[in-house]
């Protein structure tokens, strides 16, 4: 690898710790301000009922794959959601064996008041914050930030079960 080559590799490496932190700063200040830590639901809670609330009745195993999780987790997540009466389940119309679930009213509007509360916040930082250039800039960037989420991409460094302490036995072959 030439000089110039490294030099760019440096950059981008520099630059994705930047995101990374940055985000983190920015979903821990987002948190805070909508008062998610108050409430009585995890983050990972609100995550599985907002995707419930947001699209078509979902198995477990399809909400585990897009919140990045394992199925045993989201089971646990849904059980609660189910016993708080924020999701139902229902049976897959097309398949009876499968278990769709579905926001309940009392979900949706548990939803709507996490949302809000968020984006208020939101909201107003960037109004208070941000110039008319920079909130043009922000548009560009979360364009940006969905292309990078939608990436095919996958890490050679991705850790996996193996490369947990304890979670070597649980590997699939």
């Amino acid at each position: 690898m030439d000089p110039e080559e490294a030099s760019e590799e440096a950059l981008t490496a520099d630059l994705a710790l930047g995101l990374v932190r940055a985000m983190d700063r920015l979903r821990g200040r987002i948190r805070s301000e909508s008062g998610m830590h108050a409430g009585p639901w995890s983050r990972s809670q609100l995550a599985a009922l907002h995707r419930v609330a947001a699209g078509p009745p979902m198995t477990t195993s399809d909400l585990a794959a897009a919140e990045y999780m394992k199925p045993q987790s989201m089971a646990q997540t849904l059980a609660v959601l189910e016993k708080q009466g924020l999701v139902s389940r229902a049976p897959d119309p097309g398949d009876g064996r499968r278990v769709l679930f579905s926001a309940t009213r009392r979900g949706q509007d548990e939803v709507e008041q996490w949302l809000q509360a968020r984006e208020a916040w939101l909201t107003e930082a960037i109004d208070g914050t941000l110039t008319g250039v920079e909130r043009t800039a922000l548009g560009v960037l979360v364009t940006i930030l969905e292309r990078l989420a939608d990436s095919d991409v996958t890490s050679s460094t991705r850790r996996g079960p193996a490369d947990v302490p304890g979670e070597a036995h649980r590997r699939r072959p």
